[in-house]
This record gives structure tokens, C-alpha cells and sequence, in this order.
């Protein structure tokens, strides 16, 4: 039987995506994104622009980059210093209900184009998940890893990612001794990126995101109905991690959010 606290939490967990994924600044509306090069790049809705916008002006203004800082030089203003995405929150740029901002990966600069008015034309009707099933909230043992390891993470643009992990997550399913390596290890909590046999099928086929509080007394605790779909599940200009080699789970876990199609 599913603890009532545990339902609870999980139900104000699934509301609080669905407002998130139905918000203005929401990964469905991500319109667009541009990778930027060195000096100006122009930003409008001429096709011709380095950093197109779904409307306005021609020409809205001038993204110039230079040794790793950006500036805003709209068209009719005073220039303005950008803060990429690398160090926090961006500096973002508005006009109407357009935005853009920019985001910085491996060393590379794009600029993210949204439409905080994308619900007018494709509403948001939530996100499937399965029902909440206890079977799916498994403890683990937090072993450490001597030497570290390599693995390479591919993202969905088709690059690989070397990323070193000094721990393993390793819990049973069915008898058998299951390992998942984090991506990320932190003192807030830890981050899988994992896919398993419903993927692509009942579940977004790049695989699903999971987050983990701090491991305790070299114990963690997966609850896998808490699984849920990356950002690339919503919008092409996205740039998420995809599961590792190492990720790939040979059975089905059937908890969590279930895959998302538009207009569903």
C-alpha cells in the first residue's frame, strides 16, 4: 500500500510541473535556437538574421560577442551587457511577448528565443504520468567509485560528453543487482539521466530525468514515480544530456511521467 504522505507529495509534485509547463517562460515555448560567432549577429525577422524572431522588425538589433562577453546593441537604444546562462540566471532581452537570452555550453554561445504567448495557439492539456506505485521507491547503496570512472554522455545534438563519476546508485529490481551512474553529484541532491524498456514506447524515448536528495548514511532513495520528461520532450531547441551506455535499464519502469505529444 502507497504511505499517504508519499501520494501526497507526489500529487503536489505533478501540479506543480503542469503549472511550470504551462507557464509563459515554459520549455513549450521555445521557439528557436541560434549558435552565435564571434562579432555581430544580427537579430530579427529577416530570414537572413543570425538569431531569426518569429515576428517584429527586420532588424531588432546586434548580438556581439567577443572574447566570451555578449552585448545588446538594439537598433534603437543604448547597448547593453548580457549575463549568459553559466553563472545563474541570464540577462534577458523582451520585445512584446517575444525573449531571448543566452545560453552557453561547452565553451559555445547561443542565443534562446521564446514566445511567452505560445499557449494562444497551442494549449497546454498536462502531462500524462503513471499511477503511484511504492514498488517503484527503492533504496540504494551510494558506493563509491576507486579509481573514478569516464563515461560519455551524448546530447541530443549528437555530442559527446566526457563526464567523470566517483559514485554508482546500486539497488534490486527483481532479484537482480541494477547500478546507475549520476550525472551530476552535489550537496543539494544528485541527477540520473536513465532510459529502460518503456522508452520510446509509453515514455519519452530519449529517456527521463531523476532527481535524488543527498545520499544518508551511504544510503539514497530512487523513487522513480518521480521520473520525468527533459526539456528535448517539448521543444527541438533544447540541448539536454541523453542517457549513457551506461543508463540503460533492460526492463520497464513503469512510474513516472509518461511520453508527452503535442496537442495531447
Amino acid at each position: 500500500m502507497a504511505d499517504a504522505a508519499d501520494v501526497a507529495r507526489w500529487q503536489g509534485w505533478r501540479a506543480a510541473r503542469a503549472a511550470s509547463l504551462s507557464a509563459p517562460d515554459s520549455w513549450l515555448g521555445v521557439v528557436g535556437l541560434f549558435w552565435l560567432e564571434a562579432g555581430a549577429n544580427a537579430v530579427g525577422s529577416d530570414p537572413a538574421a543570425a538569431v531569426v524572431l518569429p515576428a517584429g522588425p527586420a532588424r531588432l538589433g546586434n548580438l556581439d560577442c567577443a572574447g566570451g562577453t555578449v552585448v545588446w546593441r538594439p537598433a534603437d537604444g543604448a547597448p547593453v551587457p548580457l549575463r549568459t546562462d553559466a553563472g545563474g540566471a541570464p540577462t534577458v532581452v523582451e520585445h512584446g511577448a517575444l525573449a531571448f537570452f543566452v545560453i552557453e555550453r561547452d565553451g559555445r554561445l547561443a542565443a534562446r528565443v521564446r514566445d511567452r504567448d505560445w499557449m494562444a495557439r497551442r494549449p497546454f492539456a498536462g502531462i500524462d504520468a503513471f499511477a503511484y506505485d511504492p514498488a517503484w521507491r527503492l533504496e540504494a547503496e551510494w558506493r563509491p567509485l576507486d579509481p573514478p570512472r569516464t563515461m560519455e554522455v551524448p546530447d541530443v545534438g549528437g555530442d559527446l560528453k566526457p563526464v567523470t563519476v566517483a559514485w554508482l546508485a546500486v539497488f534490486r529490481v527483481g532479484g537482480a543487482e541494477i547500478a546507475l551512474l549520476p550525472m551530476r553529484v552535489s550537496a543539494d541532491g544528485i541527477f540520473f539521466v536513465f532510459r529502460d524498456a518503456s522508452s520510446g514506447r509509453e515514455t519519452y524515448g530519449a529517456g527521463r530525468f531523476l532527481d535524488a536528495a543527498a545520499p544518508a548514511g551511504g544510503r539514497l532513495l530512487l523513487d522513480f514515480n518521480f521520473a520525468y520528461n527533459p526539456p528535448c520532450a517539448f521543444t527541438p531547441f533544447a540541448t539536454c544530456p541523453l542517457a549513457p551506455a551506461e543508463n540503460r535499464l533492460p526492463f520497464a519502469v513503469a512510474a513516472g511521467e509518461r511520453r508527452w505529444t503535442d496537442g495531447h
